[in-house]
C-alpha cells in the first residue's frame, strides 16, 4: 500500500512518514489521525501552559515468529522517586537541545530518551505520529505520546540500572486478550485499564494511552471490567 508522507504539524512533517508501514499498522494511522485530546484522558494540559513538557515513544515492532506484532516497554527502577517501579514507554522530559515543544521537539527527545533508556537505535525507528499532549497531574508532566515503526529492529537492555530495571516487549496480542485485562484500584479510589503481560501489572498513564489506541484502532476486544485488582497485586 503506497501513503503519502505524513505532514501533521508545522515543522514536524521532516521527521515523521508513513511511507512503507506494514498494512496491520493502518487503523493505528488512521486513528492517530482522528483522535481528541478527550478521548484519551480526562486529564490535559493546563490552558496556563503550566507542566514540563516531556515525550513518550509508542514503538510498534514486528515480534517472533508466532507472536505477531509487539510494543516495547522497559520497566522503571524501584529506587527511582517517580513512578518508581512502574512499567512504561520509553520517554522523559524535554531538553533544550531537543528543540522547540510544540514543533519537534517532542520527536527529538521520545527518540533520545529511548536510546538513552534501553540502548535503542534510532536509525532503525520510524516516527508515523502524534498523539495530542496529555497531562499526568501527580508529577506534572505535559507528555506528547510520539508512535513508530520499528522498521530495523536492534537489540536493547537495561542501560542504567538506576533508571531501568528491564526493558521488553509485550504482543499485542497479548494486550487485546481478554485473560490479561483487568481493572486497577489505586489507594485514591481511582479506577483505571491495566494489564497483566510479561510478569508485570501495566497500569497508570501507559495502560490508559494502550486502552485507547486498542479501542480506535478497532483491536480491543470484550473483556471483564469487573475484575479489579490492586496495584499491590504481588503481595
Amino acid at each position: 500500500m503506497t501513503r503519502a508522507s505524513d505532514t501533521q504539524g508545522d515543522t514536524r512533517g521532516a521527521l515523521l512518514s508513513t511511507e512503507g508501514l506494514p498494512d496491520w499498522l493502518d487503523p493505528v494511522v488512521r486513528a492517530v489521525a482522528t483522535v481528541r485530546p478527550t478521548q484519551l484522558s480526562r486529564f490535559l494540559p493546563p490552558a496556563d501552559g503550566a507542566g514540563r513538557q516531556s515525550a513518550v515513544l509508542i514503538l510498534f515492532g514486528e515480534g517472533e515468529a508466532g507472536r505477531g506484532p509487539e510494543l516495547l516497554l522497559m520497566e522503571r527502577a524501584g529506587t527511582l522517586r517517580s513512578h518508581a517501579g512502574q512499567p512504561a514507554f520509553p520517554g522523559g522530559a524535554l531538553d533544550p537541545e531537543d528543540g522547540d515543544p510544540q514543533g519537534e521537539g517532542p520527536l527529538r527527545a521520545a527518540l533520545r530518551e529511548a536510546e538513552e533508556e534501553t540502548g535503542l537505535d534510532p536509525s532503525g525507528v520510524q516516527l508515523f505520529g502524534v498523539l495530542p499532549k496529555l497531562y499526568i497531574p501527580v508529577s506534572g508532566f505535559v507528555v506528547t505520546p510520539v508512535l513508530a515503526w520499528w522498521s530495523e529492529p536492534t537489540p536493547v537492555g537495561v542501560v542504567d540500572p538506576n533508571e531501568t530495571a528491564r526493558v521488553f516487549t509485550v504482543p499485542v496480542a497479548d494486550l487485546t486478550d481478554p485473560a490479561n485485562r483487568v481493572t486497577t484500584l489505586h489507594p485514591s479510589g481511582h479506577k483505571g485499564p491495566a494489564f497483566l503481560v510479561e510478569s508485570a501489572l501495566v497500569w497508570g498513564f501507559t495502560a490508559g494511552i494502550i486502552d485507547r489506541l486498542l479501542h480506535f484502532a478497532g483491536w480491543e476486544r470484550p473483556w471483564d471490567r469487573n475484575k479489579q485488582v490492586p496495584l499491590d497485586w504481588r503481595s
